[in-house]
């Protein structure tokens, strides 16, 4: 089984399997309103749980429930609708994903939207993820505003190349008169003195 320390990243592939679970999971607790360890047993003894991310799939499966009220706080403005008239599915995904924003700032906000429409795709009502993209990409401006507003912030910086040249500076051409009185032509670079 897939089991990931602090220390170590999971493989995308395998957190995604994680959401998939946990979506699941929260939706049966969402409807049948059982035992989350019940639950959580149930899909660790009915799935291959060997390529997932299972402390992920702990920490969703989990935190959306105990974090329930402040989630549906952040989601409520967001919505055009109650939050009645969503279907179960939808509202699922809303909530795991404003989980995700809230909670797992190590996940990019980007990902957190781009998972939530793939869930919402796979499970939710044939143009529901337009619907999902539209509200998770608010709650992302307004849960990680500055994640939002400077997203380059997290990209790697570019490995800067040594050049082998010397500077070298064009100047007009002009004459100048030297100590004796003489006048000279200047030369049309400036080359930098070593000390």
């Amino acid at each position: 089984m897939s089991r990931t320390t602090g220390a170590q990243k999971a493989s995308p592939a395998a957190r995604r399997k994680a959401r998939s679970y946990a979506l699941q999971a929260i939706y049966q607790w969402h409807m049948a309103g059982a035992d989350l360890a019940k639950i959580e047993a149930e899909f660790r003894v009915d799935n291959d749980m060997s390529k997932v991310d299972l402390e992920y799939f702990h920490d969703i499966l989990h935190g959306v429930p105990r974090e329930l009220s402040s989630l549906d706080k952040i989601i409520g403005p967001q919505l055009d609708r109650s939050a009645d008239e969503l279907t179960p599915v939808e509202l699922s995904i809303l909530r795991l994903a404003t989980f995700e924003m809230a909670h797992r700032i190590d996940v990019p906000y980007k990902v957190v939207i781009n998972e939530a429409v793939e869930l919402a795709k796979s499970f939710g009502a044939t143009d529901g993820h337009k619907y999902v993209n539209g509200v998770v990409d608010k709650i992302a401006q307004q849960v990680r505003t500055v994640e939002v507003q400077q997203p380059y912030a997290n990209a790697k910086p570019k490995q800067a190349t040594k050049k082998t040249t010397k500077p070298v500076f064009k100047v007009p051409s002009a004459k100048i008169k030297n100590k004796g009185g003489k006048n000279s032509e200047s030369k049309n670079t400036l080359s930098m003195k070593k000390p």
